[in-house]
């Protein structure tokens, strides 16, 4: 068994500019020996570590604060704009980025369409992107966050599996951070879009959460204890392509059956193809369902119902008490989310089920550009943009 080794100069350092960092970003302004006190970290190491990152940028001083007796002490804050974030989030029919400050606020955002691009022409959209977000910018990048579909390998920021985008094995992380010199984390886009959910709750944040996308990929994503929960493999929440009918259609994996085959938004639409006999999108079936058509409430109800008996096992496993769904299926409204919650209350425990709350999240447009983002400057500044 190996002993612990000592911490290095240089490693006790960045933990030190990172308390101080996370300390002034929390509870600035700030002063210099009220950080000291918060840290426990004496005031030469605080009063060292502040001169840095005033040169760096990253703080700055606004001012001085009220006299307790003596010398008025000068306050510190984080310099929000001081550097900058790109999050991307590689969805199925358009690639999006946004350029987000250190407290989250969007700064630009550039959408491009996937037109069926997929293997390396979607890494070269990928470049495409960022490189009309990183155009004219002028405050140092920080790093890029990406969400994508798929199977990912967080620690490597390598996509195992894509299937919508042809991409197997592909170490997209190191790709783009040898191309733009810059840190780069990957993250599936269901875990993204949790930590989003869960960052910016604002009072009604819990510290367990589960947040379930359901669009042409079916994921989820959990919170646990305030922190983003990826399993051993950095697959946890991987549900869309858990086996839920032996005899069901074939799904994009190769496999019979799975859960998107049957709560997906390609399997909603083409369900409603067959009924009306011509084209019908999501929307015309939220529309159908609305006006309280037969066909649209039974399809409704089964793609609810599909997604509630996975939910329930999710209870079962995890007893976890709030399960937020998001996504372009949630537009189905009340009937596809009353087969939600009907399924997933009578096939889990009930003492377990009944504390339950299952509703549509708030639904931003880049809920899952600013989980990435989140995430990435958690990494790199040891910063929560938890507001």
């Amino acid at each position: 068994m190996a002993l612990p080794t000592k911490a290095t100069h240089q490693q006790t350092r960045v933990h030190n500019e990172r308390l101080v960092v996370r300390t002034v970003y929390d509870l600035g302004p700030i002063s210099r020996a009220d950080v000291a006190r918060q840290t426990g970290l004496t005031r030469t190491t605080v009063s060292d570590v502040v001169t840095g990152l005033l040169d760096d940028g990253v703080v700055k001083e606004i001012g001085r604060g009220p006299s307790s007796g003596g010398k008025a002490p000068i306050l510190l804050e984080v310099d929000q704009d001081s550097r900058l974030v790109v999050g991307l989030d590689l969805g199925e029919e358009h690639f999006a980025g946004s350029v987000v400050n250190l407290r989250g606020e969007i700064r630009r955002t550039v959408e491009l369409p996937v037109a069926g691009r997929d293997g390396d022409d979607a890494v070269e959209l990928v470049f495409a992107l960022l490189d009309r977000l990183l155009a004219g910018t002028t405050a140092p990048l920080l790093g890029i966050g990406i969400g994508t579909p798929g199977l990912v390998d967080s620690r490597t920021g390598t996509i195992r599996r894509a299937v919508n985008l042809d991409w197997r094995d592909l170490p997209l992380g190191t790709i783009v951070a040898d191309r733009y010199g810059v840190p780069v984390n990957v993250a599936n886009d269901s875990q993204a879009a949790a930590l989003a959910e869960y960052t910016y709750a604002g009072e009604g944040r819990v510290p367990n959460l589960i947040a379930i996308r359901v669009g042409r990929g079916v994921g989820a994503g959990l919170i646990l204890r305030g922190a983003l929960f990826q399993g051993d493999g950095s697959g946890a929440g991987e549900i869309g392509h858990t086996v839920v009918d032996d005899q069901g259609a074939v799904c994009r994996c190769g496999r019979r059956g799975c859960l998107e085959t049957v709560a997906g938004m390609r399997a909603i639409e083409a369900r409603a193809a067959a009924a009306t006999g011509g084209d019908a999108d999501l929307g015309a079936v939220r529309a159908a369902t609305v006006e309280g058509e037969p066909w649209a409430l039974a399809i409704a109800d089964d793609a609810g119902a599909a997604l509630g008996r996975a939910i329930a096992a999710l209870i079962g496993a995890l007893d976890i008490q709030r399960i937020v769904l998001l996504g372009p299926v949630t537009a189905l409204g009340e009937p596809w989310l009353a087969a939600v919650r009907r399924e997933a209350r009578s096939r889990a425990l009930a003492p377990l089920a009944d504390e339950v709350d299952i509703s549509v999240g708030r639904q931003p447009s880049n809920v899952v550009i600013r989980g990435a983002s989140a995430l990435l400057v958690a990494r790199e500044l040891g910063l929560s943009l938890v507001r």
